[in-house]
């Protein structure tokens, strides 16, 4: 925890070298160094930022698209692996917190895929390895199941931090698996885009719309601190994009865009918002901010029944074969996300 309790967020309204880890690293340790001059504590980056979104399976039949799943597994990183190595190293040497979105490998299988979530401290040590729990509509076609092994809160100098990918930031359990451990800032991370219907037609799903509302609705039910990062539409996306003809081209241009934006312990946003054009957007905050609001509704303490309510967290990371009795040796991160404590598994 810093001292007197003022942390310094940054959120990358950002976009990827689409489909390109090497220069997509590159890229993300020239903004980590860019968001430490500006003197921030912790810059979050969007959802799958390396090597980004798989947009296609939006826009065509899965039919079409195995060369692009190639790519995207080609692409991909192990938390192990050299990029994240590169991006930790940068962390530690501008001595900022980083939370990185990224599309995982597997060493079980040559296709298996998750959409994960990083958080590096400023040792550029891994302190949590988020898996996606369920990939979303579509993109089951692409990503696999997480667990739950990543559902925890760091203890950090900075407070105590926690994240959810997407639209986990809908689940209520998940939520309330993260304020039960005392929460204070939150990570939420976005794609660019989000197509549910083809251009013109009615009921199309607005993202930035539903990324405002569960914001609010977060951080004023937890009482934290929601720092929210989207990627945005660059021209590597058009690019790529173009290459799957007009009706594809013409569902990126008409979808809503996401939205990116810190928001305060009452829900109320505290920053400027990027939607369009990239940009880090900075915001000071004072984690005892969180203390008053605590004393309306106070989810993780007075204000509920934990004897009418009961609630178990299965943390164990899942793995596809146990070896001489023993689960297959997992990421650092990984061994330390054990079992809640008692008070906290059973709210």
């Amino acid at each position: 925890m810093t001292k007197n309790d003022t942390v310094r967020v940054c959120a990358a309204h950002v976009a990827p070298v689409f489909l390109d880890a090497k220069a997509t690293t590159s890229k993300i340790c020239s903004l980590i160094a860019e968001a430490a001059r500006d003197g921030a504590d912790l810059i979050a980056f969007p959802e799958a930022m390396l090597p980004g979104f798989p947009v296609w399976v939006a826009l065509q039949a899965p039919i079409n698209s195995h060369d692009y799943f190639k790519r995207m597994v080609a692409n991909s990183v192990s938390p192990a692996g050299p990029e994240v190595a590169q991006i930790r190293e940068a962390a530690k040497k501008n001595e900022i917190f980083v939370s990185l979105g990224i599309s995982e490998s597997s060493q079980a299988s040559v296709g298996c895929i998750w959409n994960s979530n990083l958080l590096i401290n400023d040792h550029g040590e891994i302190v949590s390895h988020h898996r996606k729990l369920v990939p979303t509509f579509y993109e089951k076609l692409v990503w696999a199941n997480g667990d739950g092994a990543g559902l925890k809160v760091a203890q950090t100098r900075i407070g105590k931090i926690g994240m959810l990918i997407c639209g986990e930031n809908t689940n209520p359990l998940a939520k309330f698996s993260l304020i039960a451990q005392g929460e204070q800032l939150h990570i939420s991370s976005y794609p660019p885009i989000w197509p549910t219907r083809r251009t013109g037609e009615a009921g199309a799903y607005n993202l930035e719309n539903a990324i405002r509302i569960r914001a609010g609705a977060h951080s004023f039910e937890g009482k934290v601190f929601n720092v929210v990062a989207s990627a945005c539409v660059d021209k590597t996306l058009e690019t790529f994009v173009e290459g799957m003809g007009k009706d594809a081209m013409d569902i990126l241009q008409d979808t809503p865009r996401a939205v990116s934006m810190i928001l305060g312990p009452t829900g109320d946003v505290i920053s400027d918002t990027l939607c369009e054009e990239e940009g880090l957007l900075h915001s000071e905050i004072d984690l005892k901010d969180c203390i008053e609001p605590k004393q309306f509704h106070d989810v993780s303490g007075y204000y509920n029944r934990y004897d009418v309510f009961d609630f178990y967290l299965n943390t164990r990371r899942q793995e596809p074969v146990t070896i001489n009795g023993s689960q297959r040796e997992s990421d650092p991160a990984d061994q330390k996300a054990n079992r809640l404590p008692n008070e906290v598994a059973q709210a």
